[in-house]
């Protein structure tokens, strides 16, 4: 088993995150705020920051981030 996205956030650019989340912190994860991170990590040559294709998958299946959010 991979790291938990708790796991994974913490080893970010906390600043880059917050801004990530900014006015969402209240609402689970998106995958697009993990996609927002995963092209600025590749854009600043830091691919190892990335989580992998199985992390990812374990966080959608287990609940830990949304895929999409459903309007209220």
């Amino acid at each position: 088993m991979g790291r938990s996205y708790d796991e994974w956030a913490k080893t970010q650019d906390q600043a880059l995150l917050s801004k990530v989340r900014a006015g969402d912190e209240s609402n689970t994860v998106l995958l697009n705020q993990i996609n927002w991170l995963w092209v600025a990590n590749m854009m600043n040559k830091k691919p190892e920051l990335n989580p992998s294709a199985a992390e990812l998958l374990d966080w959608i299946t287990s609940g830990q981030v949304d895929a999409f959010r459903k309007p209220k």
